[in-house]
């Protein structure tokens, strides 16, 4: 802190008496000072993933020789201010709640776990007001500086956990995740994420969002140390019988992205292939599956269009999700929220006045959805089946992103976060290198109960879908040829008739042979974009109506058509833009005018 010495302060005080200006000038020079000051101040505690005070635990003493040595020992980790520790107050990421309560009394349950095994907790980190919101963003102690891009958000809620183990400040860090918390921060940092199954790990000593949805998460750079902090919290036998593995490709999910599948999909597939007790991949259309075997979510589905009957069903489990974790945060906190009026972020206060505005008339619809969703994923999956998904459907959005700027954001993330809290299942993430400067990451479910299989997996391939990633990152896309004009005509006649018998599969092969033998034919594009609207195949839909645009920018049904691809991928506001674009082009067009009405309603 700087200090004004007497004799400087007598010069300066008889020379202002003379001359009034000389206080403007010092006022501003203060003024300057208290700025930098605090600029100084904000950007050191954004980037600050520890919540102050400081605090280190170290672990409990190591047993006597010949005793083996402990499995964490050496090993450093944090934990979310979500996880009591005796003699410390639990902040749960909001100044008013740290005032209002009192030091814990006990230590969190995992957290003497991993000290008896040889781990030093090193601090509480940064995470969102409350355990709402998945962006990591805290207007009270700042945001974590996202190491992989520091412009963009860390992902939350259990923000500062991921980004002390992505920035290699601690060898493993502790979250929580309820829709999304531990699985969305680490795709984002880079690192890997694990949501065990619900239930498996104990919450004793850590402070509840949603009890049906909390869970005890993991984030760790190495794949190992995930293993052994896995066993360690789960109480794990080391030793198990082997059995074969049954990869499951979600191929509609992974329309959500614009990521190319040879960054994810075909990554994963390439590393499996020369991999012992690995049975070939399977692909199935999963929220056609879910839509079929959760009937409870029909009463929960909006009212849709002829091709949004996809992801669609997953906005509606999200929403299930949401309402649950609305209703039991109310039993939890309503209390207290209503006694102590917090002060809270824009988003996390509509989040809790709207929990606290819930009723729980529903609680049984909801949880039947949850019961049906845990035995439809029992029944795909058994004890030997991973289902593989994108973790995220979006990049990270910039810091201090507008709200209305984040919907679509949170919509699309959180159809796919809710498989697994709303099935109960575990889930790994793990990244698979960047897109456009972006991590991207793909995601890894087991059914409930069967983590140990799942770890184990995640451990056995990790080295090879790395490799994978690496030759990925360096490969060229292969350049379409030209041909003969007649011959592709033909082909697009072809495709045409096949179309019109319903054979969406045989159209699009024809018609990308078409594309092969003629590239800049709008037509053929925008012909192939409608075979994939009926197929479910959202993202190549609106790849194929881009260009088509692009070769002529008056094609009134590529737009509609694009349209209604982004709003099925749940881009609504790109999905409004086409339709108004074919309607400047054809005022009268009413299935534009419809998509538009809609769309407008839903962005209000």
């Amino acid at each position: 802190m700087w200090k004004l010495h007497p004799q400087p302060l007598l010069a300066i005080k008889a020379n202002v008496s003379s001359n009034p200006k000389t206080w403007i000038v010092i006022g501003f020079t203060v003024a300057g000072i208290v700025v930098l000051a605090e600029t100084h101040r904000r950007r050191r505690r954004r980037t600050e993933p520890f919540i102050e005070p400081r605090f280190q635990l170290l672990p409990f003493p190591q047993p006597p020789l010949p005793a083996a040595t402990q499995p964490l020992a050496s090993l450093s980790f944090a934990i979310s201010d979500i996880f009591d520790v005796k003699g410390y107050v639990t902040g749960f990421g909001s100044p008013d709640w740290a005032r209002t309560h009192e030091a814990a009394t006990k230590t969190a349950f995992v957290v003497t776990v991993l000290l008896k095994n040889g781990a030093t907790c090193v601090g509480h980190t940064v995470m969102d007001e409350l355990n709402f919101g998945i962006t990591g963003e805290n207007v009270h102690y700042g945001t974590p500086v996202n190491p992989e891009l520091q412009s963009h958000i860390p992902g939350g809620s259990s923000s500062g956990s991921a980004v002390a183990v992505a920035a290699g400040l601690v060898d493993f860090a502790l979250g929580t995740d309820t829709t999304g918390c531990v699985r969305i921060p680490a795709s984002f940092c880079g690192v890997i994420g694990y949501r065990p199954s619900h239930g498996a790990v104990s919450m004793l000593g850590v402070l509840p969002n949603s009890q049906s949805l909390d869970a005890v998460g993991i984030f760790a750079c190495d794949p190992s140390i995930l293993h052994r902090v896995g066993h360690v919290l789960l109480q794990l036998n080391s030793v198990e019988p082997k059995r074969a593995r049954r990869l499951i490709f979600a191929d509609d999910l992974f329309q959500l992205p614009k990521i190319p599948t040879e960054k994810t999909v075909h990554v994963v597939s390439k590393a499996i292939e020369h991999l012992s007790g690995y049975q070939p991949p399977k692909h199935m259309n999963f929220s056609q599956y879910i839509a079929s075997n959760v009937p409870s979510l029909k009463a929960f589905r909006e009212e849709s269009t002829k091709h949004q009957n996809g992801v669609f069903t997953l906005k509606a489990l999200s929403s299930v999700m949401l309402l649950i974790q609305s209703c039991e945060f109310k039993t939890n906190h309503e209390e207290w929220v209503k006694s102590a009026k917090p002060k809270l972020g824009p988003d996390v206060s509509d989040r809790v006045r709207a929990a606290i505005n819930s009723t729980n008339e529903n609680m049984k619809t909801l949880y039947k959805v949850r019961t049906e969703m845990r035995a439809a994923l029992q029944s795909l999956l058994k004890d030997d089946g991973i289902l593989v998904i994108p973790t995220i459907a979006d990049p990270p959005l910039k810091l201090n992103t507008k709200k209305g700027g984040s919907s679509e954001f949170n919509d699309r993330t959180l159809a796919l976060t809710s498989i697994a809290s709303m099935s109960g299942c575990c889930q790994v993430t793990v990244p698979v290198g960047k897109h456009n400067d972006c991590p991207i990451s793909v995601s890894f479910i087991a059914f409930h109960g069967v983590d140990k299989f799942l770890l184990d997996t995640v451990l056995d391939m990790y080295s090879s879908v790395q490799e994978k990633v690496s030759i990925a990152s360096h490969s060229l896309p292969l350049p379409d040829t030209n041909g003969n004009m007649d011959a592709s005509e033909l082909l697009k006649e072809k495709g045409n008739a096949a179309f019109k018998g319903r054979q969406w599969n045989k159209a699009v092969n024809y018609y990308t042979e078409a594309i092969k033998l003629n590239m800049m034919s709008t037509t053929y594009y925008s012909n192939r974009a409608a075979a994939y609207l009926e197929l479910g195949c959202f993202q190549q839909a609106e790849e194929d109506c881009s260009k088509a645009i692009s070769l002529d920018k008056k094609n009134v049904k590529a737009y509609l058509r694009r349209g209604t691809a982004r709003e099925s991928l749940l881009c609504y506001k790109e999905a409004a833009q086409d339709f108004k674009h074919a309607l400047v082009l054809e005022p009268q067009n009413k299935v534009a005018s419809l998509a538009e009405k809609r769309l407008r309603k839903l962005l209000s």
